[in-house]
């Protein structure tokens, strides 16, 4: 559904803009075998040097457990995610953010708060990160015309095997309280892993 996506990137542009970040986003088209191509849009860096890379692609469909026969395309969540990262562009970490987005059309995963997704492999070239954690972004749900739910952007932290370890065992809010403790800037592509206790 182009309109969703219209719709999703008018959102993107309004929240960059608003945080100072006027210049158009770069973006890279990505596409796997059997899947709909999926842009990663880079917006920045802002003033604190952050770049801020977004999927748009996801929200096309609802994402639905595929064990169900869905027929209605405007019933069911819908969702894009976001990676904030500090310094220039790691290699391999667009192909990495459309994997993540891809995966509700490829694995039927539904992408939510606090949500896991462990690719098991680094982010990018030479990362320490192989996962990311879903949680809120500060990028506000998109309401679209004609379809049920609103399209959230999800913020898509990455993270060390340990840290995904430890958010299986304890939890997303026990891993974001690590981080707090521990001072880590999660937008540090050289950040060390948190050592929750």
């Amino acid at each position: 559904m182009s309109d969703v996506l219209a719709a999703v990137r008018a959102r993107l542009n309004e929240h960059f803009t608003a945080a100072g970040i006027i210049a158009d986003p770069v973006s890279a088209s990505i596409t796997f075998l059997g899947a709909d191509a999926m842009e990663i849009l880079r917006y920045g860096p802002d003033s604190d040097g952050v770049n801020h890379y977004v999927s748009l692609g996801c929200s096309r469909h609802p994402m639905n457990d595929p064990m169900e026969f869905v027929t209605d395309a405007s019933s069911g969540p819908r969702a894009e995610v976001a990676v904030a990262l500090r310094g220039p562009t790691p290699a391999g970490l667009a192909k990495s953010i459309a994997v993540v987005a891809s995966t509700p059309a490829v694995e039927g995963l539904i992408l939510v708060d606090d949500a896991l997704v462990d690719l098991e492999t680094p982010l990018w070239e030479g990362a320490a990160f192989t996962a990311v954690l879903l949680g809120r972004s500060e990028i506000g749900d998109v309401e679209v015309e004609g379809i049920e739910q609103p399209v959230r952007v999800l913020s898509a932290t990455p993270i060390t095997a340990t840290e995904a370890a430890w958010v299986r065992l304890k939890g997303a809010d026990a891993m974001r309280e690590a981080w707090t403790t521990d001072g880590v800037d999660v937008r540090d592509p050289r950040r060390r892993a948190a050592s929750p206790s």
